[in-house]
């Protein structure tokens, strides 16, 4: 039994609260690294004997810095995930600024190992079926600001792997499951898509992702601590889907919307160009998205991951129907429109 504590940041987010969650039960000590204010729903419940708040700023050098006294292992998570914004600040400085700030704070500590949370989003896109690596060259041009910024992350990590940091990075698929409270970009898209009607034949692009369970990529980040080599990255995939595919699954799962023709370009841009306008600070589709993923493909292989680290995945039906449990159970969908879905999937 270890008798130091872990630190985890952005430990009140969708992936950090479920990993503070994984490494109590697992018998570890962790200190949950928020920010004052935040929601701590995703953290309710779980014994103070085996988890301390730590309130701070990851962009604060100092107050990480006091958050890590008797911690030897970090799992720096903190991120805000939103694909775009007014204010390309709020996303590129807690990322890009952040993470430099927690590498001087762990600089003057006796940390033995850190594992950083990238995303596959760092990697760009692949225009044909074959899958990115790890060591896929990132070749998007003025891409949205999120994938900027942990594009711009690497960087930082490869600085401070230079400098003699035990650094491991895990890169993320597109995570869905149980506990996105907030809900991530994601899980907003999921969301969305309950709330329509039978019946529907949406527009979908060739383009494609890849799906992986929130419950898998925790996993995944405590095997690259117990088993990362220090300067690699590895990506936590899953199942490799196109948006039409996705579509299918989901018209299986709940009897809503299925897939129907593929809209132009040129109307996809101006749908792009109407949400970024008109919709709030973080609309589900821009023109630089149409650009780069509608018939991109940010499709990955894990098998670095699981030959080095033993990691592995479910299927994305098993994924996807998790998130849509809990969705349902949460009221996240009005009841009306909830009971539409198909009865097996709905909360008892």
């Amino acid at each position: 039994m270890r008798s130091k504590w872990t630190l985890v940041t952005g430990a009140s987010g969708f992936i950090g609260s479920t990993l503070v969650r994984r490494l109590v039960e697992r018998g570890e000590k962790v200190k949950a690294f928020v920010r004052p204010g935040s929601d701590l729903t995703g953290l309710m419940g779980i014994s103070p004997d085996r988890m301390q708040l730590a309130y701070g700023d990851v962009m604060v050098r100092d107050t990480v810095y006091r958050a890590l006294a008797g911690c030897d292992r970090l799992y720096h998570v903190a991120a805000v995930f939103k694909f775009t914004s007014r204010r390309p600040g709020e996303i590129v400085q807690p990322t890009v600024d952040g993470t430099r700030a927690v590498f001087e704070a762990v600089s003057q500590r006796d940390v033995e190992r850190i594992v950083v949370t990238s995303s596959v989003a760092a990697l760009g896109v692949t225009k044909g079926d074959e899958p990115m690596n790890e060591e896929h060259p990132f070749r998007l041009t003025d891409p949205e600001v999120y994938i900027r910024a942990k594009s711009e992350q690497l960087a930082v990590v490869d600085e401070y792997v230079g400098r003699g940091l035990p650094i491991v990075t895990v890169m993320p698929a597109s995570v869905f499951g149980p506990g996105d409270r907030r809900p991530t970009a994601n899980g907003r898209a999921l969301v969305e898509y309950l709330k329509l009607g039978p019946g529907r034949r949406l527009p979908v692009t060739d383009g494609g992702i890849c799906v992986v369970d929130v419950d898998d990529v925790v996993e995944g980040h405590r095997l690259a601590m117990e088993r990362g080599r220090t300067g690699e990255r590895y990506i936590l995939g899953g199942e490799n889907l196109t948006y039409r595919q996705i579509l299918s699954l989901l018209h299986e799962l709940t009897g809503l919307a299925e897939p129907g023709g593929t809209p132009s370009p040129t109307v996809l841009r101006l749908v792009g160009w109407a949400m970024e306008r008109f919709s709030d600070d973080e609309p589900l589709l821009t023109t630089r998205m149409v650009r780069d993923y509608a018939w991109g493909r940010m499709w990955v292989t894990s098998a670095k991951a699981e030959r080095e680290l033993g990691y592995t995945h479910r299927p994305a039906r098993e994924t996807l129907s998790r998130a849509i449990r809990w969705y349902l159970a949460n009221g996240y969908v009005p009841r009306p429109l909830a009971s539409r879905v198909r009865l097996e999937l709905r909360p008892v």
